[in-house]
């Protein structure tokens, strides 16, 4: 899944190596930022230099980043200049399709005199979307599987879906069009999304004039949170709200017809809420969907024997299983 991000962001297929050597990077960033740098957010201009080694490391990550994407956004720059088309990138016979990093080359801030965004910032934003791309999603699937292998009826249910889409079909490999006739597959993705959300806090937000919440007057500019896994967890909202249940998003359930962007109502928010909503959020329930579908149809999972699936949580830069998870794959004849 990494390797498609990558090629998606960059419009490059990369050898193996190379790939591996991003996801290197991105994850001792990703963890260093994470559990280091929160301190630089009192008195920067003072803590730069009390903690002076903490803010070289920082650099020195930050720096490995741009040596590995730095190369592939000028390859990106240079047929951009070559080609003068904006839908498509035509090189030699080939034609490359539209990446993500062709939106950011393309992007100019209008605030800013509408220059074009510095290889720094361009760097910085690749970074932080394929951490968003990836470490959020591979967090979730690690905890839908724990729940399957916990629930062994609910495992067995969506198993038994799988195979009575598949057996009205033609293809005997899931397809996108599949998904749209599993909906206990959705419901089991959305209530892991429910009892376990990547991220227990949003990003924060700051309110843009004075108002009054829960009977709290909230200051102009004050930055506001949320507690999205006690939404998700809230006994006046969900029935045992600690059960892992995907019945409740079926017909009849408390979940039924949840809006999970926060239109209608907020049930739950694992991706937020309004115009600050995760733009992920299509192409994570699709990938979240897929993956699932396609391990449940190819192996039986089981647990390790005489070893307890243990729920327990810790905070890295998702919050994750506290033990790591581990499971006995049995392929299905």
């Amino acid at each position: 899944m990494f390797s498609l991000l990558v090629y998606m962001f960059f419009g490059e297929r990369l050898d193996e190596g190379y790939v591996n050597a991003i996801k290197s990077t991105q994850r001792d960033a990703m963890l260093y930022f994470a559990r280091k740098l929160n301190i630089f957010s009192l008195m920067p201009m003072v803590t730069k230099y009390l903690y002076r080694d903490r803010w070289n490391k920082a650099l020195s990550l930050r720096k490995r980043q741009k040596e590995l994407f730095m190369p592939l956004i000028e390859s990106r720059r240079v047929l951009k200049t070559k080609s003068g088309e904006d839908a498509k990138i035509r090189n030699a016979d080939k034609i490359l399709e539209y990446c993500y990093v062709d939106t950011l080359l393309d992007t100019r801030l209008p605030d800013e005199g509408g220059r074009l965004l510095s290889d720094d910032e361009l760097v910085a934003l690749c970074g932080e979307f394929l951490v968003g791309g990836t470490d959020t999603t591979s967090t979730v699937l690690q905890w839908i599987m724990a729940e399957l292998v916990k629930n062994q009826d609910v495992q067995s249910k969506l198993w038994h879906e799988i195979q009575l889409v598949l057996a009205n079909s033609d293809s005997r490999d899931i397809n996108e069009e599949m998904l749209e006739n599993m909906p206990y597959l959705k419901a089991v993705v959305l209530e892991a999304l429910r009892l376990h959300p990547p991220s227990h806090f949003l990003l924060n937000h700051a309110v843009t004039q004075e108002c009054t919440l829960g009977g709290y007057t909230i200051p102009r500019r004050a930055w506001v949170n949320f507690l999205m896994v006690n939404i998700g967890r809230d006994e006046k909202i969900w029935k045992n709200p600690t059960e892992f249940k995907p019945e409740r998003f079926l017909e009849g359930g408390e979940g039924e017809g949840v809006d999970i962007t926060g239109t209608k109502e907020i049930k739950m928010m694992p991706f937020g809420a309004g115009r600050r909503i995760c733009p992920g959020l299509g192409i994570a329930m699709l990938h979240l969907e897929y993956i699932v579908a396609n391990m449940v149809k190819e192996f039986e999972w089981r647990g390790i024997e005489g070893e307890e699936v243990d729920l327990a949580e810790k905070l890295e830069f998702t919050v994750v299983m506290k033990k790591p998870f581990r499971a006995q794959l049995i392929p299905r004849n």
